[in-house]
């Protein structure tokens, strides 16, 4: 399978899957004019993933600086979709990475985390 990369723009984060090494990362900021639209290659490449992977471990890391409520809305969607994948005996970690300084960010992430129930979800200080 070939891994997916979309180079961040001012609005939009950079997205690294890498399906050899289960490492899957977006890093930015994210606040597309259609966010439905710039997210549907990223929804259709992980849902190929998730179907031809093994029980390997997957980490995913996720270091936003600063997303829309629209993005918001996709990013429960992606954790929707992962805890999905767990139902399959899959193993996925979340590392949502955030800035000290950003107390957002940490909030954001702790208000995720309330709300997965299957995954591993780790609050992490860069």
């Amino acid at each position: 399978m070939e891994n997916l990369n979309i180079p961040a723009t001012k609005s939009s984060p950079e997205i690294n899957f890498d399906a050899q090494t289960n490492v899957l990362s977006i890093t930015g900021e994210s606040y597309p004019e259609n966010t439905t639209q710039f997210y549907e290659s990223v929804f259709k490449w992980l849902n190929e993933f998730i179907d031809n992977l093994e029980t390997e471990e997957v980490v995913f890391n996720i270091e936003l600086i600063y997303f829309n409520s629209s993005s918001s809305k996709v990013l429960m969607d992606l954790f929707d979709t992962l805890e999905e994948a767990c139902e399959d005996d899959k193993n996925i970690v979340i590392n949502w990475i955030y800035d000290e300084e950003n107390e957002a960010s940490l909030e954001y992430g702790e208000e995720f985390a309330e709300d997965i129930e299957s995954l591993t979800f780790n609050l992490v200080e860069k």
